[in-house]
C-alpha cells in the first residue's frame, strides 16, 4: 500500500461526474450510502465547478459534497486529484483518448483505479507501460468494471469455484451464453469502438491484440479458442447461438483473470461467449440477423457520448447470462448471473461504484488486473447486496 494512502482526504472520487454515466455512479452513492454509518468519504470530480454544482444539486447529493476540479488535458490536476483519494472511479472515455495520464498518475501515487473500459489495445498498452509501477506502488488498477466485463469475468470465476467443490478440478471448457438482455448501447461504447478502429488503421500492429483471446496475457498463449462467430444450434440448451458483440473484450478479461490468478482454470482452458435466440427456424433467422447486424452494430446514427436511455428505460432493462462448464467426464455445470436494470447504464453504474467500495476493503497486491483477479468473491458479495445482481448455481 502506498505510504499514507489510508489517511487521504477522500475514500473515493467519481471522475466524470457531470457525464451521463458518471452522474449515475454519483447517484448510487447518494442512494445506497447517504447518511449511513458505512458511507465512504466521496467526492465528485470534473472540469467545470459550475456543472459539478448543478449535478450535485440535481441528484440531491448533500450540499457539502466535495467537488474536485480535474481535466484529462491537465496532468497536474490529475496528480493532485490522485493524491487526495484512495480510489478513483472514472467514466471519462474513450479511455485511449482521455485515460492514459490518469492511469499513469494512479500507478505513480498508489491510488486504486476502476473504469468501464472495453478498449483492449489501449488496455494492453497500459499494462505494458504501468503494471510494474502499479505493483510497486500498491495501486490496484481494475479495467472493465461494468457490464463489460464483470458479469462474465465473475460468472466464470464462480462457476469454476463450484466445479472445484464438486469435482475437485476446474472445467476445461466453459461457454458463456446471454439468454436474455434488454438495454441500449451507450454513447461511450460507440465512441470507444470508433476510436479503436481509427487507432487500428493508424497502427496495424495492435490488430493482433484486438484479435487474440490472449491479447491481455503478455507472454502466455493458451490453446486455440472457439471463435463464437458462426451461428449454430446448441442441443443441450435447445436454442440457436449467435455472435455476441462484447465477447471480444470479455473473453480477454476472463483469460487475464485466469493468468493473473496463476491458472486456477488450467492452462488449457477454453472459453467463448455467444447470445441465444430461440429454437427452430425463427431462432436460426434471428441468429443470422444478429450476425449481419454486428457488421454495423450502431446503425447510421450511433449514440453520442453523454446520451442515454430514460430513467424508465434504465429501470426496465435486465440481463440473464448462463455459464456452462463442461467437464472431461461429460458432466456439466450451469451457473447463472442475472441483473436488474439496463446493462449499459443502470447496472453498469452500480457495478463501477461497488468495485470502488470493494477496493476500499481489499488487501490485494498492486498491479493492473481485472475485477475477477483483484476482487473476486468479495465483489460478488457486494453486487448481490448493493447492485441487485444474482449469482447462483443452477441445478
Amino acid at each position: 500500500m502506498a505510504e499514507g494512502r489510508t489517511e487521504r482526504e477522500f475514500d473515493i472520487v467519481v471522475y466524470g461526474a457531470t457525464g451521463y454515466t458518471g452522474r449515475l455512479v454519483a447517484e448510487h452513492f447518494v442512494r445506497e450510502y447517504g447518511g449511513k454509518p458505512d458511507a465512504p468519504k466521496w467526492a465528485m470530480a470534473g472540469r467545470s465547478k459550475d456543472k459539478l454544482e448543478a449535478v450535485r444539486d440535481e441528484i440531491s447529493a448533500p450540499a457539502n459534497t466535495p467537488l474536485v476540479i480535474a481535466d484529462a488535458n491537465d496532468p497536474g490536476s490529475l496528480d493532485a486529484m490522485c493524491h487526495r483519494t484512495r480510489v478513483v472511479l472514472t467514466t471519462v472515455g474513450p479511455y485511449q483518448l482521455y485515460g492514459s495520464e490518469l492511469v499513469a498518475a494512479c500507478a505513480r501515487s498508489g491510488t486504486d483505479y476502476a473504469d468501464l473500459c472495453g478498449e483492449p489495445a489501449w488496455m494492453r498498452e497500459m499494462i505494458d507501460a504501468h503494471h510494474e509501477q502499479a505493483r510497486a506502488s500498491g495501486a490496484r488498477i481494475s479495467f472493465s468494471s461494468g457490464f463489460d466485463s464483470i458479469p462474465f469475468d465473475l460468472g466464470v470465476l464462480m462457476l469454476q469455484k463450484e466445479a472445484q467443490a464438486r469435482y475437485g478440478k476446474p472445467a476445461p471448457r466453459v461457454r458463456g451464453r446471454v439468454r436474455a438482455m434488454q438495454g441500449t448501447f451507450s454513447g461511450g461504447t460507440a465512441a470507444s469502438l470508433t476510436a479503436t478502429m481509427k487507432a487500428a488503421a493508424k497502427n496495424p500492429s495492435i490488430i493482433k491484440t484486438l484479435s487474440s483471446p490472449f491479447g491481455l496475457t503478455p507472454g502466455f498463449e493458451g490453446p486455440d479458442q472457439p471463435a463464437g462467430m458462426i451461428p449454430h444450434y446448441e442441443d443441450d440448451l435447445g436454442k440457436w447461438a449467435a455472435p455476441f458483440i462484447m465477447a471480444t473484450i470479455n473473453v480477454k478479461n476472463v483469460h487475464r483473470t485466469n493468468f493473473l490468478r496463476g491458472f486456477p482454470y488450467g492452462e488449457d482452458f477454453r472459453y467463448d461467449e455467444m447470445m441465444l435466440t430461440s429454437p427452430g427456424e425463427a431462432g436460426k433467422a434471428a441468429a443470422n440477423a444478429v450476425t449481419e447486424m454486428l457488421k454495423n452494430p450502431f446503425g447510421a446514427k450511433p449514440p453520442k457520448p453523454g446520451e442515454g436511455p430514460t430513467p424508465e428505460q434504465r429501470e426496465n432493462g435486465y440481463y440473464d447470462v448462463v455459464f456452462v462448464g463442461e467437464m472431461e467426464s461429460g458432466e456439466r455445470l450451469h451457473y447463472g448471473v442475472k441483473g436488474r436494470y439496463d446493462p449499459g447504464y443502470g447496472s453498469t453504474s452500480r457495478m463501477l461504484a461497488e468495485t470502488g467500495m470493494a477496493l476500499l476493503a481489499s488487501d490485494a497486491e498492486g498491479g493492473i488486473g481485472t475485477p475477477g483477479s483483484i476482487l473476486g468473491e468479495a465483489l460478488v458479495e457486494r453486487l448481490r447486496d448493493h447492485a441487485e445482481i444474482a449469482f447462483a448455481l443452477e441445478e
